[in-house]
């Protein structure tokens, strides 16, 4: 019996360990992919060039990725899921969620700045790529889920929205090191009426 239990300990720690291996080495494929988004455009994304970042064969990527879309959703929803999380901590814990998703707009602009580059072209990419729709929307799905926390007409949650992405790319697209959040803020309230 301890032998038996002893053997299924050890194949659920092989299974486990492989399990986490191909984790980690799917997260290793993302930030490569996010980094060449970063560096060339989302127009630079290849099996290959992937590869090449992330110091590793292309026949890997074309594993855990079968097809370019494959790859793009993946990174895409890489950056999607740390705002979601983000704008989801804001709706759920936030006294002021206006205030925190200016603080989050703001950020494109420092720290943030790359990672909202590449989710901004990915994003763009989206328009020629079906692939990537849903996951696109999601941040759109995130920040109208909060201005309908602070308002009911639809009209005015959706000129947030609309505001909150036009913000974003201003950002992107100005040389301003350090944005107010400020106001980021008083021109969002300004969207809600």
């Amino acid at each position: 019996m301890t032998a038996v239990s002893g053997e299924m300990a050890d194949e659920q720690g092989v299974t486990d360990g492989r399990k986490l291996r191909g984790q980690r080495r799917r997260t290793q494929i993302i930030e490569a992919t996010l980094a060449v988004v970063r560096r060339d455009g989302a127009a630079g994304v290849t099996h290959r060039t992937v590869a090449k970042e992330a110091g590793i064969t292309t026949s890997l990527t074309l594993y855990y990725f079968a097809t370019l879309d494959d790859l793009l959703v993946a990174a895409l929803t890489s950056v999607t899921d740390a705002y979601t999380r983000r704008i989801r901590e804001l709706i759920d814990a936030d006294a002021d969620p206006v205030s925190g998703l200016a603080d989050l707009i703001a950020e494109s602009a420092g720290s943030g700045r790359e990672r909202a580059l590449a989710e901004r072209e990915l994003s763009t990419l989206a328009a020629r790529r079906p692939a990537l729709r849903p996951t696109a929307r999601r941040w759109r799905e995130n920040v109208a889920d909060l201005a309908r926390t602070q308002t009911s007409s639809r009209e005015a949650a959706d000129a947030f929205v609309a505001l909150s992405d036009g913000l974003c790319a201003a950002i992107l697209l100005d040389d301003d090191p350090k944005p107010d959040p400020h106001h980021i803020s008083a021109i969002l309230r300004a969207a809600l009426g």
